[in-house]
């Protein structure tokens, strides 16, 4: 009996003591949570606690701004997003089947040089206002009324436009999922047209919606470079302005603190909705939606409501900057360019490449081990993506900053020689927030391409005296290399248009295609910002027609 007790306690005693696999799974894991753990033991542990100033003067104000922009972004990307999912895929209309496509192209665009877009054709100056006094005969901006572009409304209509393909492309494939059936069913019932969206469509897509909602709101959260532009001061801008004008690092991570709480409770709340939401078709035999034909003005209308947001999301930044760079060609062989596509392509390619890394050593660990600690901490790394850049950024340069002074003093201390800042004086600290802030992406995509391979392969291997790490290369990396390709290209495309944490995290006079886009539009210099905008676009392209691909089906 004894002997048993002990056998029992030994098995559940190994399962919680790692391997080398999941030992590295969880190493993983623990890096990229460390920098949101960081920003938690800042945020309670300030060097000069400033949260009682923060609460009486711009914290009020940070708050209600970001609030006000969710609501705003969230419902007009959810209008958006869910109208046009259900027009293309219920009807057929004139230009329905690439409009399919084409729904997706905002995706490619970072809202930011949307935004620069928007306001250089709305401005005094520009094209629009310039066509109004010259039709109308007006001679200054006294002799008519032109809404102000640096608003919150603007900021909501560009963010809303960037950000609504989320809820398009995951309402238009919960709508292709559900069974045709259901829609006959109603309409013998006699429901409308109206109907069959309210009580049907939307009611079986809600999980869908919910989830891609969720993704808009932490990506309006997280946004930076579009409501500094128009002069809307959130929670993101607060952290750069308490950080740099205030020279307050400690309150940076307190505003930073606030930001991971508002993110942590939207992925509450989306998965807290859909706890007991359980849609299933009833059978893969199941017929599929048959959309409908429209006719005469209806068809027009639709083709109509499909293209107004593609106009300010990707008809119009493509057109502006695509114009100020073909006006001035001058401007591709500007100074520091080159360097810019350098540095981007560097920074970029290391980070995807140890971020996918990490994520098949993780995921085969806990795969491989099945230990208790590696299966907990495997979720939790999805959270690096809902966390903004300017959140990691405080959770990452402060800690390493700190780390490095004692390095360089202990060389110092042993050699007499000053080595100078080793970690935050390179990019390592930005190839390390890539890593962690897209983290997610690569776990998912390297998650679902190990659940295709047949188990019975890898155990096939195994039994033929291949170790754990001859199984991942000689079966499984083979049989993923798709999979891998993609992911990997994902993220490159992802540290591309990232902004936040490349302001906050790049080394002096280090510029990538991102800031250098940033920084040229802020100056009003929209002409020199063309080029890199236009490649940091083109780059994002290819990551819409990777997506595009596979949501074919």
């Amino acid at each position: 009996m004894v002997q048993k007790i002990l056998a029992a306690n030994l098995v559940s005693w190994r399962a919680f003591v790692p391997d080398f696999w999941s030992a590295a799974a969880l190493l993983i894991g623990l890096v990229v949570l460390a920098p949101m753990l960081a920003v938690v033991w800042l945020a309670f542990h300030p060097t000069e606690n400033i949260w009682p100033h923060l609460m009486a003067t711009v914290l009020p104000r940070y708050l209600a701004n970001t609030l006000m922009l969710m609501l705003g972004v969230g419902a007009l990307s959810g209008l958006v997003g869910t109208g046009a999912a259900w027009l293309v895929v219920m009807y057929r209309f004139p230009g329905q089947r690439w409009l399919d496509y084409a729904l997706l192209f905002p995706m490619a665009i970072p809202a930011y040089i949307g935004a620069y877009a928007l306001v250089d054709f709305l401005n005094y100056s520009g094209p629009l206002q310039s066509a109004l006094r010259l039709a109308m005969g007006w001679h200054s901006a006294r002799d008519y009324y032109f809404p102000e572009t640096h608003s919150m409304g603007f900021a909501i209509v560009v963010l809303a436009a960037a950000f609504y393909p989320y809820v398009y492309l995951l309402a238009r494939a919960a709508f292709r999922e559900q069974s045709g059936a259901s829609y006959e069913v109603a309409r013998a019932l006699g429901a409308g047209p109206v109907a069959l969206l309210f009580r049907v469509g939307l009611p079986l897509a809600r999980p869908a919606i919910a989830a891609g909602l969720a993704l808009v709101l932490m990506e309006t959260i997280a946004d930076f470079g579009t409501v500094q532009h128009f002069g809307v001061q959130t929670l993101t801008t607060g952290v750069f302005s308490t950080w740099f004008n205030g020279d307050n690092a400690g309150g940076a991570a307190q505003i930073a603190g606030v930001i991971l709480v508002l993110i942590l409770s939207l992925v509450w709340a989306e998965r807290h909705s859909r706890r007991h939401a359980r849609y299933h078709r009833p059978s893969r035999a199941s017929r599929p939606v048959s959309p409908m034909d429209l006719t005469g003005p209806r068809a027009w209308v639709a083709t109509v409501l499909c293209l107004v947001p593609l106009l300010p999301g990707f008809v119009l930044p493509v057109g502006v900057m695509g114009w100020h760079a073909l006006g001035n060609p001058q401007v591709w062989l500007a100074a520091g360019l080159a360097q810019a596509v350098v540095n981007t392509l560097t920074v970029g390619g290391l980070a995807a490449l140890l971020t996918v890394t990490a994520a098949l050593v993780l995921v085969y660990g806990v795969r491989l081990s099945g230990r208790v600690l590696a299966r907990v901490v495997l979720p939790m790394t999805a959270l690096g993506y809902a966390a903004p850049g300017a959140v990691l950024a405080v959770g990452i340069l402060i800690p390493v900053a700190a780390l490095d002074h004692r390095l360089a003093d202990a060389v110092l201390a042993l050699t007499g020689h000053d080595p100078g800042l080793l970690l935050t004086g390179t990019a390592a600290a930005l190839v390390l927030a890539y890593a962690v802030r897209f983290f997610g992406i690569a776990q998912s995509a390297v998650d679902s391409a190990f659940g295709r391979v047949s188990p019975s392969l890898p155990m096939a291997a195994r039994s033929l005296g291949r170790t754990g790490g001859g199984t991942l290369t000689a079966v499984y990396l083979p049989l993923m290399r798709g999979s891998v390709a993609t992911a990997l290209l994902v993220v490159f495309v992802e540290c591309v248009k990232e902004l936040p944490a490349t302001l906050l995290l790049r080394p002096f006079n280090f510029s990538t295609l991102a800031t250098r886009a940033y920084e040229l539009a802020s100056l009003e210099k929209i002409g020199e910002s063309a080029p890199a905008a236009l490649l940091v676009i083109a780059v994002g392209l290819v990551a819409v027609a990777i997506l595009a691909r596979t949501s074919r089906h």
